[in-house]
């Protein structure tokens, strides 16, 4: 390639990468619109007002003409990487903003890069999705390039990728018939773009719906991805001689392999289904056309993408949107699936490709190289000192603060300056687009050198973990009846030199009707095991019925025994309910402390006991 077909490769690789990760950011920070506006207050204007931006962002492809210009390229990569500056200020409003831009420069300049070269479009989009998987990956699930410290770097990179776009020269494509757009083009491009986007191409995501291994699923998710560069497989796999409807019908068995959660063999099923997806998505590209009405195509393609993608977070949030989308999140991806499957039935025609396989196998093996050893496992922290261990319970919020900031980073500072042994995490999230695909229980667990116990309570990639620190000798679960949010109890217990202690966590429901329930059913669970520490949200005060069943089952609430004037704990800034406990089970308390930190919508409890003391005399507390 010459100097021109190389810097409009790169620019297309950055653009398409901003446009990746600000399709991340706004959806995150729509969440938070629709979550201040619905679930914990009354709709104003801003909430249409918002969801329009949304829309208009998303469907921004419409307008881009047959005939692009030589300006519209260049001015699209511009317009999204001065943008993109402002998705990794740890600011609401800035990121949503710079995403609506980012997203609609970005779904243009994507139709404008097809129409100059189906061949570079398709290469700048794999390199895409390469780097985004690798900044994930160095970031522990948590994309480097939205992380505050990395602000410099994006300043310069969007520069550079001003410069580069200014000094390309972008050619206008040869006038071609005005002819309509098949259906199938659109459907398969939002069907693709959806997988890719919300699970396949992440890995978490994918290890945590699969069972596998995110260490191994990682660096092979980044294989696959590379791999795809190599000129035989582009070439749509050419060593694999099967029927067109075989591979139809592979990708959504691959899916549906993945939502079974049998481990290595769903991990099998979801990697297979995404090198189909890739192979997909080049067939695809050439059978799209080059001109004509490719706007209008990728225009409902994204419709369809947004479709899809607000159904799926309504099997998240089924009690307070559509109730008859519980459990339903396989069949919106099983619906995508089939969508996106459509080119592999329809096209035969792979169009020729070019590129040097040396090269390309280098660069590719270097990445998956840097990947396996930035997500090796790291040691564990495994000494617990018998006389002062600190027991914890922390909703986290899905890592938001009460603002939707993201802060992770502060909440691990929060737990690790409280110098926590053990605690039980709420509102735990571990691979959703509205969360910007981190997974908080690995990122937490990484950064503290802590063990990492998870339960999945919603769709594979919502629920509550324990982490901790010390000798991990079993883990079990249960989920708890539920008529709203589906929730569930999460036991680790540890082997300490005192014997072992039985570390429960919790997150109760928000109506009477679910928790009273619920808690008889987590004390059955419990049972008599001892000694033990109860933590989380229990969405109940002292004084209700909950409250005072733990107490009646054995169990204290240590600011009480210790004396102490308990503190409320939500929500965070200027806190009124007191909903957060720790409660204790034949264990002797020397310290109840509710931290300062404001990393969450919720206070962090800490509790710290001596295990070589017998519990304080009158340990079971009296309901208030």
């Amino acid at each position: 390639m010459n100097r021109e077909s190389w810097l409009r490769l790169a620019v297309g690789t950055f653009v398409l990468l901003f446009f990746l990760q600000a399709l991340r950011a706004l959806f995150s920070m729509l969440f938070g619109i629709l979550y201040d506006e619905i679930f914990a207050g009354s709709p104003t204007a801003w909430l249409p007002i918002s969801l329009a931006l949304v829309v208009v962002s998303l469907l921004a492809a419409f307008i881009t003409p047959s005939r692009h210009g030589t300006l519209l390229p260049r001015a699209a990569a511009i317009v999204a990487a001065l943008a993109r500056i402002p998705i990794t200020v740890n600011d609401a409003q800035a990121r949503f903003w710079g995403s609506l831009l980012v997203v609609a420069a970005g779904g243009i300049f994507l139709v404008c890069l097809h129409q100059q070269e189906r061949w570079r479009a398709w290469v700048a989009w794999l390199l895409a999705l390469g780097a985004d998987q690798l900044l994930r990956i160095v970031g522990q699930t948590y994309d480097l390039g939205l992380q505050s410290p990395f602000l410099s770097a994006q300043v310069i990179l969007s520069t550079a990728v001003v410069g580069a776009a200014a000094a390309t020269t972008w050619s206008d494509p040869d006038p071609a018939p005005v002819r309509g757009v098949p259906v199938w083009i659109p459907l398969s491009f939002g069907g693709m773009l959806f997988l890719q986007t919300s699970l396949l191409s992440v890995a978490n995501a994918s290890a945590r719906w699969s069972g596998w291994s995110y260490e191994i699923l990682a660096p092979l998710t980044l294989a696959v991805t590379l791999g795809a560069l190599h000129p035989s497989l582009m070439r749509g796999l050419s060593p694999i001689r099967l029927r067109p409807g075989v591979l139809f019908v592979l990708l959504p068995v691959g899916l549906m392999l993945g939502a079974a959660g049998l481990g290595a063999i769903s991990g099998i099923g979801l990697v297979l289904a995404y090198a189909l997806v890739l192979m997909a998505w080049l067939r695809w590209a050439s059978a799209a056309p080059e001109a004509g009405r490719l706007g209008a195509g990728v225009g409902w393609g994204m419709a369809f993408f947004l479709a899809l993608s607000f159904l799926n977070a309504f099997t998240f949030t089924y009690p307070y949107t559509l109730p008859v989308l519980r459990g339903l999140g396989w069949a919106v991806y099983l619906i995508a699936g089939l969508a996106a499957a459509i080119p592999l039935l329809t096209v035969r025609v792979i169009p020729e490709t070019s590129g040097r396989s040396l090269p390309v196998l280098a660069g590719a093996a270097l990445a998956v190289i840097l990947a396996v050893w930035a997500c090796w496992p790291t040691p564990v922290d495994t000494d617990l000192d018998a006389r002062a261990v600190r027991l914890a319970t922390y909703n986290i919020h899905y890592g938001y603060d009460k603002d939707w900031g993201f802060n992770l980073e502060a909440q691990a500072e929060a737990i690790r300056r409280a110098g926590v042994d053990v605690i039980a995490l709420q509102e735990v999230d571990t691979g959703r687009m509205t969360s910007f695909m981190v997974d908080d229980a690995y990122y937490l667990g990484r950064q503290l050198g802590m063990r990492v116990a998870y339960l999945p309570t919603l769709e594979h990639l919502t629920g509550i973990a324990i982490l901790s620190r010390g000798d991990v000798e079993s883990v079990e679960s249960l989920y708890l009846s539920s008529f709203q949010e589906q929730t569930g109890i999460l036991r680790v217990g540890l082997n300490t030199p005192e014997g072992e202690l039985h570390a429960f966590g919790i997150w109760m429901g928000l109506s009477d009707e679910d928790t009273l329930r619920q808690i008889q059913e987590a004390l059955a669970f419990i049972g008599d095991r001892s000694p033990a520490s109860f933590g989380g949200d229990f969405n109940a005060e002292p004084g209700s019925p909950v409250y005072a069943a733990v107490l009646d089952g054995g169990f204290q609430d240590p600011f009480l025994a210790l004396g102490l004037d308990p503190l409320p704990t939500s929500p965070a800034v200027d806190p009124h309910e007191r909903i957060d406990f720790v409660f204790l089970r034949d264990l002797a308390p020397r310290r109840a402390i509710v931290s300062d930190s404001l990393a969450s919508d919720h206070r962090m409890v800490v509790i710290e006991v001596d295990l070589t003391l017998p519990p304080l005399p009158g340990m079971a507390g009296t309901a208030e």
